[in-house]
């Protein structure tokens, strides 16, 4: 099998597709933002920690600092041009739920809103930033989780929920509506 190099700034799209996320933020003035993340990962189970992985300049990590909160939303493959039009226009010059039609309801834990369109809500308190070159990795702490138990109960069902899942710039894909145990030999 012949393997080819690939340019270095290409490496990370050897590790997709991730699951698109869309990360809601509020700013100190009360108005609601939402940014399409993929690169967001569980890093401990006790105590319940992710980290996801924004460039400083980005209007929302601007917010997600200003009040230490953040929500990560879990959107299904039909919301991928709503997914799009987040992680590609700034909340500076934009209201993204106005534009997009999506809906914010209030979160149970945090200030910042849920989509309702999403299927599952994991409610976040920032716990630390760590500088990384180019990114910041947003430390959160898990103060709650939810789905929609029509689409996830122990795991996704994918017979009903098709994930939308990011491969690179405006490339998503989904899974096939199969789920197998793999057993050790």
């Amino acid at each position: 099998m012949s393997k080819a190099e690939i340019p270095i700034r290409d490496f990370p799209y050897l590790l997709h597709p991730y699951n698109a996320t869309l990360v809601t933020c509020i700013g100190k003035d009360g108005k609601p933002n939402i940014i399409a993340i993929a690169w967001i990962i569980p890093v401990s189970i006790n105590p319940p920690y992710l980290v996801m992985s924004i460039r400083p300049t980005r209007y929302s990590y601007k917010l997600i600092m200003e009040t230490g909160e953040f929500v990560v939303n879990i959107p299904p493959h039909k919301l991928a041009s709503e997914v799009i039009f987040c992680g590609r226009k700034s909340g500076r010059n934009y209201d993204k739920f106005k534009e997009t039609g999506l809906t914010p309801m209030k979160a149970r834990k945090v200030t910042p809103p849920i989509i309702a369109e999403c299927i599952a809500h994991i409610e976040c308190k920032v716990a630390k930033a760590i500088e990384t070159g180019d990114h910041i990795l947003i430390i959160g702490e898990v103060l709650t989780a939810y789905a929609s138990k029509e689409y996830f109960e122990k795991h996704y069902k994918l017979e009903k929920y098709n994930p939308l899942l990011h491969i690179r710039g405006n490339l998503f894909t989904t899974t096939v509506n199969k789920i197998e145990e793999i057993k050790l030999k």
